[in-house]
């Protein structure tokens, strides 16, 4: 071992070496900040990888260099990603840490692993390494090498803006009354930060799940049967259903519905709507039945629940959102003007170096809502990001397409 020609085995022992170095700076100093990173120092470091790798190249025929960027110490670093890939898919991660949480795997730091040094050491030596081997390859430079250049430099790319430029992303949840414009966010010290972008609410809308019926304890609130609790999904086309001991029928449901009188609904197309339902409750056991209407309320209007006896009722849970999005106006300080965009989940709006996402709404309020909380994201490194992911892509197809050429070929002979 430590013979060159190294290989696996000296690679692995390598890659272990960061790990273990990696985690006694864990240990000592903590975890790595990454928005030490920030621009101009990642541009600075990234001219420093680069400057570094074009230097190696001059002892490009030493066997250190052929080990370095050679297929065992990558297959290595790579094993190593993919294990340290395998505890974060494991392991819930989070942004920040509870200050009093002393677990080991916090303590350890691996509840935060694009912030745990063994990552953060692998990920920059996977940079130089992936650079030592495009230098390789292209001195000297042969035409018939594209699609390798294709792939590895769209690698390092990638690698290089989603590791270095995380740094620069911004993240701000901004809350915008309807009706009004606003252009204010806070930070995490809960300062009041001004951007560059404004966002005026135009109109909230809120599409609804039909809710679902339970029976409960009048006295204690526990849903029954209590070892296992029973729901009714609403359905006009399948009306009837059982909790419990009981068997329950829909008779009519108004899924935007008023109250009428004390007893009865009607149906209203308005805000403070409701959902509503008439039901027929049985006892199978001793045959005592129940009718009345069941409504979940909101913060326009007060529940309706059908009692059974006196232990039980029926009560009606409040809807599930099946869509909710926000009517908006954007406007930049360039004079750029972005008007009735329909911002919902899934369909984020790309406006320059930003993406606005829905982000949430009152949820006790629900579609009556006054406001929608919308996510500003600012990455300036998502262009070379997405050029990498192309370069990859073309990559990958003149790879495929060399391959059915070299078949043909064969076949052919």
């Amino acid at each position: 071992m430590w013979q060159f020609p190294w290989q696996y085995k000296e690679s692995i022992a390598f890659v272990v070496g960061i790990i273990i170095i990696g985690i006694l700076l864990q240990l000592t100093v903590g975890k790595f900040n990454f928005y030490l990173l920030s621009s101009p120092v990642n541009l600075i470091v990234g001219l420093g990888i680069i400057v570094l790798i074009c230097l190696s190249s001059i002892k490009r025929k030493s066997l250190f260099f052929q080990w370095f960027s050679g297929v065992p110490f990558s297959v290595t670093l790579i094993g190593g990603l993919l294990i340290l890939g395998i505890i974060m898919g494991l392991l819930p991660q989070v942004v920040r840490l509870d200050p009093h949480d002393n677990s080991f795997y916090s303590i350890l730091g691996i509840r935060q692993i694009t912030s745990f040094w063994p990552f953060v050491l692998i990920y920059f030596v996977t940079l130089l390494s992936l650079g030592c081997l495009i230098v390789r390859r292209l001195i000297p430079f042969r035409l018939s090498d594209y699609a390798f250049y294709f792939n590895h430099i769209g690698l390092w790319i990638l690698l290089f803006a989603a590791g270095l430029g995380s740094a620069d992303i911004k993240r701000f949840v901004m809350h915008v009354q309807e009706g009004e414009a606003e252009w204010r966010v806070y930070s995490d010290n809960q300062d009041i930060i001004e951007l560059p972008i404004a966002i005026q609410l135009n109109d909230f809308y809120m599409e609804e799940y039909p809710p679902k019926l339970a029976i409960i304890n009048r006295h204690t609130g526990d849903m029954q049967p209590v070892e296992k609790v029973e729901y009714f999904d609403i359905d006009t086309k399948r009306p009837v259903g059982k909790i419990a001991n009981w068997d329950i029928e829909l008779k009519q449901y108004i899924h935007e519905a008023i109250r009428n009188s004390d007893s009865t609904y009607n149906e209203v197309h308005m805000p403070g709507s409701s959902p509503a339902a008439k039901v027929k409750a049985t006892n199978r056991e001793t045959g005592e039945e129940s009718e009345g209407w069941v409504c979940g309320g909101n913060v326009a209007q007060l529940y309706m629940t059908l009692n059974l006896d006196t232990t039980y009722c029926v009560v009606m849970t409040q809807p599930e959102p099946k869509r909710f999005l926000s009517y908006i106006d954007v406007f930049t300080e360039d004079g750029d003007e972005y008007k009735g965009v329909e911002l919902e989940v899934n369909k984020p709006l790309k406006v320059g170096n930003w993406v606005i996402y829905q982000y949430g709404y009152d949820n006790m309020a629900g579609k009556m809502s006054t406001y929608s909380s919308m996510e500003l994201v600012y990455d300036p490194w998502i262009y070379p990001a997405y050029a990498g992911i192309i370069l990859l892509a073309l990559g990958s197809i003149c790879l495929l397409w060399k391959g059915n050429k070299k078949k043909d070929t064969t076949n052919d002979i």
